[in-house]
C-alpha cells in the first residue's frame, strides 16, 4: 500500500535505516494483530506507549517501524525505521496521504446528538447502490478516524465518516485528515460544556468541519437548529448549503408526522413517504440528513425509503427492547440535556396502560451549568414519569426538583451506582408487563449494565 519513501513523504519523518523490503502492505498500531510485511506505528498516549511492543511487532513480521520520541528501541537489522516527531500525528498524516489517492465522495458527520445514528443510517442507505467505507461503531477520534480511512480501497465508491470531539480543535484536525466533500451537522446542543463553555463554543467547534471541506464544498445542516440556521445565513461561506428540517423552510422538509404503534411515519417535501422503526421522533432529523446526502449522490426516493425502513437502530440509542418480559427504552449509550429531553419525549409519547419509569444517570462534562441541567431534567421527568430512579450525585438534584413539584416521595429513589438501580428496578418495584422503563445516562455511569 505504501512505499517507504511515501511514508517518509507523508510524515515528514527521518529514515534511520532502510530495510530489505521497499514497501509495506498496511499500517498497524497493534503488535498483537500485525501481519507480515506491514508497518508498525508505535503510538504513545497518556496511559500507553507502543514503543514497548516494537520488538514483538518485528518478531511477527513487521518490515517497517515508525517511532516517535521515546526510550531507545532496539531494532533488528533488515527492518526500515522511520523517526517522526509525533507518532499520533504521523498516523493522521499517513491517513490524509492515503485519502488523497481517491477521487470519491467523502461524507463527514458530526453534531452534539445523533451523529452515530445518522452515520449508520447513511451507510445503510448508500450501500444499496455504492460500495461504502463507513466508520465502525464510534471510532470517531484522532485514532479511529485515521484507521478507518486507511481501509479505503480501489473498490470503494464513497466513504461515510463520523467526527467526534470534546476539546477545541479536534474537528478541524479530523476534517483536515479526511478532506470531506460533504459535511453534515446534525445539531448544536449543550454537550461537553466543561470544555466548550457555551453553545457558541460548541458551534464554533462543530462548524470547523464546514471550513475544511474540499470541492464541491457541500454542507448539509439542520435548519431547525437556531445556531446552525444563523450560521448558514452568514454571507462569508465557501460551502453550498443544503438544509433539512421540520419547522423551518428547507430543501428536505418533513411533514405529516405520526406514529403507528412503534413505527414513525412522515413525508418529505409532501410527496415521498418514509417509515422508521423507532419510538423517537427526533430520528426524523437523522433520517433527513441521510436522505439529503443520498439524493445529492443521485439515489431515488423509493430506494432510500426502503433502506430506511429496514434500518436497525444501534444498541443503546433509544431502542425499544424486552428484558425479563418487560419493556425498556434502551438509551444508555450516552446522555446530554438535549438527548435526555428527546428521550423523555419518546417516553411521554409511548402508549401504555402501565407506569412510566425513568432511570436517570448523571450527565457529565457540563461544566458550571451541571446543577441547573440536572435540576431542570427533574422538573421535566416529574411531568412525564410515574417513578424516578436517580443514579449518581448530580441526578439527586433531579429528585429534589421532582419532589418540589409535588411528586410523591415514595416514587423517588436515589442510588450511588447502576448496580443499586438494578436492584431497585427488578426487586423492589415489581414491574408489570404494561410498564415501560427508560434507562439513560452518560457513558461513565455504566447504565447499560442495568439491562444486561
Amino acid at each position: 500500500m505504501f512505499t517507504i519513501d511515501e511514508l517518509l513523504r507523508a510524515t515528514g519523518g527521518r529514515l534511520i535505516s532502510r530495510g530489505k523490503i521497499s514497501s509495506v502492505r498496511a499500517i498497524s498500531i497493534d503488535s498483537r494483530t500485525i501481519n507480515r510485511s506491514e508497518a508498525f506505528l508505535a503510538l504513545k498516549g497518556d496511559n500507553f506507549d507502543g514503543h514497548a511492543f516494537v520488538e514483538a511487532a518485528v518478531k511477527k513480521g513487521a518490515c517497517c517501524v515508525i517511532i516517535g520520541p521515546s526510550k531507545a528501541v532496539a531494532i533488528p537489522k533488515g527492518v526500515s525505521v522511520i523517526h517522526v516527531r509525533d507518532s499520533v500525528k504521523a498516523l493522521g498524516d499517513i491517513a490524509r496521504f492515503h485519502r488523497q489517492r481517491f477521487s470519491i465522495p467523502v461524507i463527514a458527520v458530526t453534531g452534539s446528538n445523533g451523529k452515530t445514528t445518522a452515520k449508520e443510517m447513511l451507510g445503510k442507505v448508500l450501500s444499496a447502490r455504492f460500495n461504502v467505507l463507513k466508520t465502525a461503531g464510534t471510532r470517531n477520534n484522532h485514532i479511529g478516524l485515521p484507521m478507518t480511512l486507511l481501509g479505503l480501497r480501489n473498490g470503494h465508491d464513497c466513504a461515510v465518516l463520523e467526527l467526534g470531539t470534546n476539546h477545541f480543535g479536534e474537528i478541524s484536525y479530523l476534517a483536515h485528515i479526511c478532506l470531506a466533500t460533504i459535511g453534515v451537522i446534525t445539531n448544536i446542543g449543550p454537550s461537553h460544556l466543561e470544555y466548550f463553555g457555551d453553545l457558541k463554543g460548541v458551534l464554533r467547534e462543530k462548524a470547523s468541519l464546514i471550513g475544511n471541506l474540499v470541492k464541491p464544498y457541500i454542507a448539509v445542516l439542520n435548519s431547525d437548529d437556531p445556531l446552525l440556521k444563523e450560521y448558514s445565513n452568514k454571507k462569508k461561506h465557501r460551502a453550498f448549503f443544503m438544509n433539512f428540517g421540520i419547522n423551518n423552510g428547507a430543501e428536505f422538509l418533513a411533514s405529516d408526522i405520526g406514529f403507528d404503534k412503534s413505527i414513525l411515519r412522515f413525508k418529505v417535501n409532501k410527496s415521498h413517504s418514509f417509515s422508521l422503526r423507532t419510538i423517537g421522533s427526533q430520528n426524523i432529523y437523522n433520517a433527513l440528513s441521510a436522505i439529503a446526502c443520498a439524493r445529492i449522490l443521485g439515489m431515488q426516493y423509493a430506494q432510500i425509503s426502503k433502506r430506511l425502513y429496514d434500518f436497525e437502530f444501534p444498541d443503546g440509542r433509544l431502542k425499544l427492547i424486552r428484558v425479563k418480559q418487560k419493556s425498556f427504552i434502551d438509551d444508555t449509550y450516552n446522555s446530554s440535556p438535549a438527548s435526555l429531553k428527546h428521550a423523555l419525549a419518546a417516553l411521554e409519547g409511548f402508549k401504555t396502560d402501565g407506569k412510566k419509569i425513568l432511570v436517570m444517570g448523571d450527565m457529565l462534562e457540563l461544566g458550571k451549568q451541571k446543577e441547573f441541567f440536572h435540576y431542570d431534567a427533574g422538573i421535566e421527568a416529574a411531568r412525564v414519569c410515574d417513578k424516578l430512579i436517580a443514579v449518581g450525585e448530580l441526578s439527586r438534584l433531579a429528585l429534589e426538583a421532582a419532589r418540589k413539584t409535588g411528586f410523591d416521595s415514595k416514587n423517588l429513589f436515589a442510588c450511588r451506582n447502576s448496580a443499586e438501580a438494578r436492584q431497585i428496578l427488578f426487586r423492589k418495584l415489581f414491574l408489570k408487563k404494561e410498564d415501560i422503563v427508560l434507562v439513560k445516562g452518560s457513558r461513565a455511569m455504566k447504565m447499560e449494565s442495568i439491562l444486561k
